[in-house]
């Protein structure tokens, strides 16, 4: 029989949920949204629930973002109120988990992608392994960071959440402590003393407080320096300029010998990517410096409205994920034919 693409219980007073496409990485579509909205409203009012508890299934992903090929099939097919449903009903989601006023713990081993993000950032503990890779690679499909990307990017330290939210790098472990995208590291066979601290854990001398304690009291892993704490300073310089032409143009013209390879490795990631979704995600995540997430939100869903139409994201998704020719044609092809109006055109109307 097939398997609940959700796969919820509750044991010793923990709401266990598992995301359950395990060959798919786990990635969002609507049905698991809505199956995630309706346990998660369900234990709000469970004296019975004290703590929640997301995985993903299998070994290789948390989460590696949503469905985004099965929302292009729906552009294809003309459904915009399927597209709109989704984005707006996955948003509403990741403002439940912000909000939840009992502790939600995530546990981001694998792939944290995207849509896994956006359903990770949320809780009160953010768990990683050594094998994790976080990241928000919305650029690389020609979209833009979503989920809350706008809320939790720019306030990563200095202008790394800009980096990483303009080239849609992943980024290890260290890097994900570094930014505060994570709160603890453990090694991935840890994750069994994980669960079994929560299975045994006495209720009777504890609650839900006492229950994190004790799971940040477990044996942590040092993943070692972070490499963008290494290239900090660099970032900062290059990435704190106001356009993408000229960010493009600051790397260009990179001399530090211990900054030169980075720099050039970072044009190279530019060059791919679509220029209309990176200057987009420049403006998108500067003016989420200034709002709050639920504004950022607001925002997102405001440009999601016309990004089917407008942007590049239907060409990403067709060169990356269905014909797989990898030789996507963005609109424009190059940084500098980028139109600044264009740019803000997609920010008309929005009112914070």
């Amino acid at each position: 029989m097939t398997q609940p693409v959700v796969l919820a219980a509750i044991h010793n007073r923990i709401g266990q949920i598992t995301l359950n496409r395990p060959t798919g990485l786990n990635a969002l579509n609507l049905d698991m949204i809505r199956l995630l909205r309706r346990h998660l409203d369900d234990w709000l009012e469970d004296d019975n629930v004290q703590a929640v508890v997301l995985r993903g299934a299998g070994e290789r992903a948390f989460c590696a973002g949503g469905d985004i090929r099965a929302v292009y099939e729906q552009y294809l097919a003309g459904d915009e109120a399927s597209i709109v449903a989704f984005f707006t009903e996955e948003y509403d989601l990741d403002g439940l988990v912000h909000g939840y006023p009992k502790p939600i713990i995530a546990l981001m081993d694998g792939f944290v992608l995207g849509g896994g993000m956006g359903l990770s950032q949320g809780a009160r503990l953010r768990i990683i392994t050594e094998h994790s890779r976080l990241g928000m690679p919305e650029t690389a499909i020609g979209y833009f960071p979503d989920v809350g990307g706008s809320y939790f990017l720019p306030r990563a330290p200095g202008e790394t959440g800009i980096y990483l939210g303009v080239t849609g790098n992943h980024i290890g472990p260290a890097d994900a402590l570094y930014c505060g995208l994570a709160d603890i590291c453990i090694r991935r066979d840890s994750l069994a003393q994980v669960e079994a601290l929560m299975a045994g854990y006495d209720w009777t001398s504890g609650n839900a407080e006492t229950l994190l304690e004790a799971l940040c009291d477990l044996p942590r892993h040092d993943p070692g320096p972070a490499p963008l704490a290494a290239q900090r300073d660099a970032i900062d310089r290059h990435f704190r300029h106001h356009s993408l032409t000229e960010i493009q143009q600051s790397l260009i013209a990179e001399q530090d010998a211990s900054s030169i390879d980075w720099a050039r490795q970072t044009l190279t990631t530019l060059q791919q990517r679509s220029p209309l979704a990176m200057a987009v995600t420049l403006e998108l995540l500067r003016r989420g410096r200034e709002l709050d997430l639920h504004q950022c939100f607001a925002l997102e869903l405001h440009l999601d409205r016309q990004w089917f139409g407008k942007g590049d994201i239907a060409e990403g998704v067709r060169a990356l994920l269905v014909d797989k020719d990898r030789k996507p044609r963005w609109n424009p092809p190059q940084i500098d034919q980028l139109d600044p109006a264009r740019v803000a055109d997609f920010f008309a109307g929005f009112v914070a």
